[in-house]
């Protein structure tokens, strides 16, 4: 069962903590336009420059988000030359969503040449090669998204890849991977899954966000 909404909808909460919470969220999805407006409409008082960063990490996540990975590649290695480098399973990531846009333009000719001059030497690396196999199979198929491995294709793919690359930008500006916002809700769900651990049965159901927003 859930708690009873009574038992929390009064409690006082702190208007400048969930302001910043927002904020935060937008400026780690670099929705830099609504970050701005917020911070206007709200009044709130800041004491760190984040446009300068997020100027940039907002070009490299659009970027990747349109599909023009290569560009999204030059830029972050601008920002630091060794980033991808010392970060395998980003860059594989991006190599092989090039080689996806590539196959959805229908630029066969080009998405092979790109996968034998880029993406062979990830092909004796185990880590590596079940994907490496599911996206050259694309090739195979006159209609890609009619494949078995369709998947590749989807926006949910690509943004997927933009978010890995997001949080390594993040990082290296020393900021957190993920969101506060997101760190409270899995907050919440270890919370009600160890209470559901220490009362059985009888407990609180796990924490389904998806719910709660139905209320």
């Amino acid at each position: 069962m859930d708690p009873d909404p009574a038992c929390y909808e009064n409690l006082a909460i702190d208007e400048g903590a969930v302001r910043k919470i927002i904020l935060d969220y937008l400026i780690h999805n670099c929705l830099q336009e609504t970050a701005e407006a917020f911070v206007a409409c709200t009044g709130m008082k800041y004491s760190f420059d984040w446009s300068a960063k997020l100027d940039k990490r907002k070009t490299i996540y659009a970027h990747a988000m349109e599909g023009n990975v290569l560009k999204a590649i030059e830029l972050t290695n601008e920002l630091a030359s060794d980033l991808l480098q010392n970060n395998e399973d980003v860059l594989f990531d991006l190599l092989t969503l090039h080689f996806v846009e590539l196959v959805r333009s229908r630029n066969c000719t080009g998405a092979l040449e790109f996968a034998q001059k880029e993406l062979t030497s990830y092909g004796n690396r185990e880590q590596y090669i079940e994907k490496l196999q599911d996206v050259v199979t694309l090739l195979a198929y006159e209609e890609p998204e009619k494949s078995p491995v369709y998947e590749f294709l989807s926006m949910d793919h690509r943004q997927s890849v933009a978010d890995k690359l997001n949080k390594l930008v993040l990082t290296h500006h020393q900021l957190p991977a993920t969101s506060s916002l997101e760190r409270l809700v899995q907050q919440v769900s270890v919370v009600r899954y160890c209470l559901k651990q220490d009362c059985g049965k009888d407990g609180w159901a796990p924490f389904s966000l998806t719910s709660f927003l139905k209320r």
